[in-house]
């Protein structure tokens, strides 16, 4: 940014104080608009970003006593617009390096300090040119078993790293790359939009903040390489199809001291022939016979990885009806165990013969005074 564009910058009406505010009264301005304008509360919000810049230069300028004199001396001097030596009506010259006021030297220790104490964290100087590596998403297949026990799987991952060859600089061995002069290093280019400061990535050098003049043969100036590695990413138990595990800083490393991207798996559960599942809760239909449902009996029923238990049948047990055994579902998060919800099923003999039949049929004769539908056909007349 050019002198002209220093000077002409008002940062009293930036951060909306008086020029005779007090340095409590600047701070707490600044401390509102830092926090309104905070890149994370403003996720892709270009205005925003711009306007945070902003308010942080304003504050470096009037926090520092020596900077703010500074400043004011360089407003009232060249308030009508800047004479460089021997331009203008007048000419005239100024003696004192503008760099220094916005170099983040001498006390406060710069923004970083400044963000440090507001947001908890230290912020990187503008042009640093970093760069969050990308999230990297796999899909795994695992067993009906797998997802509800837990199982810790490997799994490879292909993904770009720094070239081995020039180090990530794009450049090749013996030369080094140089800042980019449309962006000055930073990466980015701003443009005024109705009256609005939008930054966009540097299109001449594709916003890395640098330009490779002689490319490196490996990776032709890009300065990413291809490595794989193998990673035994845990399954935690109680997955369900389709959920997705984040694992931070698993992804693709970053650029010039970025940090990592993540790696996100999505977990696809095969089927069981036995048991099905309903939330933390498994199940399975058990076969039964006539006479177990009609006169009571204990059944033995399976689980799902463990011994098979012994549920207990009362007289007259329909058909379909769910009993419930619990502890023997899906791991829940807080350690215990779901349900195993146990259908059963009677079972309907494909043939019938000598004293099966018998007996059956003597059955019949005995109930042959009771309708089972009686109540349904009764239903239905009321409602003709």
């Amino acid at each position: 940014m050019s002198t002209k564009d220093w000077i002409e910058k008002d940062y009293y009406k930036i951060l909306g104080v008086s020029k005779d505010a007090d340095a409590a009264t600047v701070k707490k301005a600044y401390r509102t608009l830092a926090r309104e304008l905070h890149p994370d509360r403003n996720t892709n919000d270009k205005v925003a970003e711009e306007r945070f810049k902003d308010v942080s230069e304003a504050y470096s300028v009037l926090s520092d006593p020596q900077k703010r004199k500074q400043y004011d001396e360089a407003r009232t001097l060249f308030g009508g617009g800047i004479r460089t030596p021997g331009g203008g009506a007048g000419g005239g010259s100024f003696n004192f390096d503008l760099g220094d006021i916005f170099s983040g030297s001498g006390a406060g220790g710069g923004l970083g300090d400044v963000f440090g104490g507001i947001f908890g964290q230290r912020t990187r100087p503008r042009g640093t040119g970093t760069r969050r590596g990308a999230d990297v998403e796999r899909e795994v297949t695992v067993t009906f078993t797998e997802a509800v026990e837990g199982k810790t799987i490997p799994l490879k991952l292909t993904s770009s790293s720094a070239c081995p060859s020039c180090a990530g600089t794009g450049a090749r061995a013996g030369t080094v790359p140089r800042v980019c002069p449309t962006c000055t290093g930073t990466g980015f280019t701003s443009t005024d939009s109705g009256g609005f400061g939008m930054a966009e990535p540097c299109k001449d050098c594709k916003g890395r903040g640098l330009v490779v003049d002689d490319p490196c043969p490996v990776c032709s100036g890009s300065g990413r390489g291809t490595t794989s590695k193998v990673m035994h990413v845990r399954i935690p138990a109680g997955v369900v199809d389709g959920q997705r595990i984040r694992l931070r800083g698993k992804g693709v490393p970053g650029e010039r001291g970025g940090p990592a991207g993540d790696l996100y798996v999505v977990i696809h559960v095969g089927g069981h022939p036995v048991f099905g599942r309903r939330g933390e809760n498994l199940t399975v239909t058990v076969p039964v016979t006539f006479p177990e449902a009609a006169l009571g009996s204990e059944i033995k029923v399976p689980t799902l990885g463990g011994s098979a238990v012994t549920l207990r049948l009362p007289p007259g047990t329909p058909n379909g009806r769910t009993f419930r055994v619990r502890g023997r579902g899906a791991p829940r998060k807080d350690g215990t165990r779901g349900d195993l919800l146990v259908t059963v099923e009677v079972a309907v003999p494909q043939s019938l013969k000598g004293t099966a039949k018998e007996a059956l049929e003597e059955f019949q004769t005995a109930t042959s005074g009771d309708d089972v539908r009686a109540e349904l056909m009764n239903l239905a007349a009321k409602e003709a």
